[in-house]
């Protein structure tokens, strides 16, 4: 009989949820576990460690694709880091790309509620500019 760590345990340990752990053994993040004669699932402090890097990096938007990468990049600490390099560069263009569409939402939204004298509805600039696409700016920034 094995004394590895429970799922539960695991999922304490990793801060990942118990159906994210068997939904990442499923598509091959993590390895599958070896089981008790009972058929429970028995982990190790690696596989921990594993979720833990995996929790870290969906917390940091990458992708399945780029974590399944990464994972094989830590399994081989001898290799070059040029691609781990490469993915964390392309994410963090992704959200430069996002925080640009962000900030220019924002000043539309901003110019919008700045533009509102606070009279009837007839007159309204948020109104005006929502019922036609034409006048707001991050329309046409857009385009």
């Amino acid at each position: 009989m094995s004394h590895g760590i429970a799922i539960g345990k695991v999922s304490e340990g990793s801060g990942v949820k118990i159906p994210t752990i068997r939904y990442y053994e499923q598509i091959g993040l993590l390895p599958a576990p070896p089981r008790t004669e009972g058929g429970r699932r028995t982990y190790d402090h690696k596989d921990i460690e594993r979720l833990s890097f995996i929790r870290h990096s969906r917390e940091l938007g990458f992708d399945i694709d780029q974590i399944q990468t990464l994972l094989a990049l830590q399994d081989r600490p001898d290799q070059s880091c040029a691609d781990a390099d490469a993915i964390a560069k392309a994410r963090l263009a992704e959200v430069a790309r996002k925080i640009a569409s962000l900030t220019a939402l924002q000043a539309e939204l901003k110019r919008m509620v700045e533009g509102c004298s606070h009279g009837r509805v007839e007159t309204c600039r948020v109104i005006e500019i929502l019922a036609d696409h034409d006048k707001c700016k991050h329309h046409q920034q857009a385009n």
